[in-house]
């Protein structure tokens, strides 16, 4: 019954068709190569994050030098590509990529895991931090700031892509994605561009600017995994679950599932924090002090 009055309504609905015109995936063309939204998304949450990156490490305490945060955009940006990708192949289509391992490759047909893109970058950190001899968990804390701007401008390359539209609904401000049928659904991406990109910056900004917490090594790493976590694991509800996996036999999505560890790792962080406080009075001053 639902069903049929929602489709008898379909008409008040905003259609996405009328509000992105024409859509394609493909931003522009640059001498005959297509730039598309995602490729801009990217670009634009790591170029920006660099620069929020760089104000945070101008302050007093700062576990890393320029240098150090100049490597890592290298090493996180392929962190995001590899880590984003294997995590997808791994928890949302390994049977369809056993069955044609070459379409691993095409990163250009889509498909990113957001999960597996976080464990790219901890891989990066770790590497740059092994490396160079820092602080792991600070860095993670620094880099956790700059986070919600990638989140921001991925969702947002979501919505105008049209893809990973959210459930159908009678919400006044729902949209009709012509992809997902004439149902109006959620605008679930825009959501998510708001908490886990909007809101997680203000939280977290307020923490590292306002606070001593980016002298309690791994508070704001894991402020972030339980923003993020609680923002996503809120979110499936009313985000269409992926088509080849749907609920899960446990009653949870894949999303809701990768989304438990990180937010139990975010309370662990969060609660231990104070404990790993470091004294780096010389350069902070006195306020510092564990």
């Amino acid at each position: 019954m639902f069903l049929f009055a929602t489709l008898a309504d379909a008409t008040q609905y905003l259609n996405f068709q009328d509000l992105m015109g024409d859509h394609s995936e493909i931003a522009f063309s640059v001498f005959g190569l297509p730039i598309r939204w995602y490729a801009l998304a990217y670009l634009a949450g790591i170029f920006v994050g660099y620069w929020y990156l760089l104000k945070l490490i101008a302050q007093p305490g700062a576990p890393m030098a320029r240098r150090h945060a100049d490597d890592m955009v290298f090493y996180a940006m392929l962190g995001i590509i590899v880590g984003g990708r294997i995590g997808y192949v791994l928890f949302y289509n390994l049977g369809n990529y056993l069955r044609h391992p070459i379409e691993i490759f095409k990163l250009w047909d889509g498909g990113m895991s957001l999960h597996g893109g976080v464990v790219g970058v901890l891989l990066a950190i770790w590497y740059v931090t092994r490396k160079e001899k820092l602080n792991f968990l600070r860095f993670c804390d620094y880099i956790a700031c700059v986070v919600p701007f990638g989140l921001f401008f991925g969702r947002l390359a979501n919505f105008v892509n049209g893809e990973l539209w959210g459930r159908p609904t009678t919400v006044p401000w729902a949209i009709i994605f012509p992809r997902a049928g004439d149902l109006p659904r959620h605008p679930s991406q825009l959501y998510e561009a708001g908490l886990e990109g909007i809101l997680m910056f203000a939280i977290l900004a307020f923490f590292f600017w306002r606070t001593d917490a980016r002298y309690k090594p791994g508070f704001l790493f894991g402020l972030a995994a339980i923003l993020y976590g609680l923002s996503r694991f809120s979110l499936e509800f009313v985000r269409e679950p992926d088509v080849q996996l749907g609920t899960l036999s446990w009653g949870l999505t894949m999303g809701q599932t990768l989304t438990v560890p990180m937010l139990i790792a975010g309370v662990w962080l969060v609660m231990t924090a104070k404990g790993r406080r470091q004294r780096v009075e010389p350069i902070a001053g006195k306020d510092s002090v564990a």
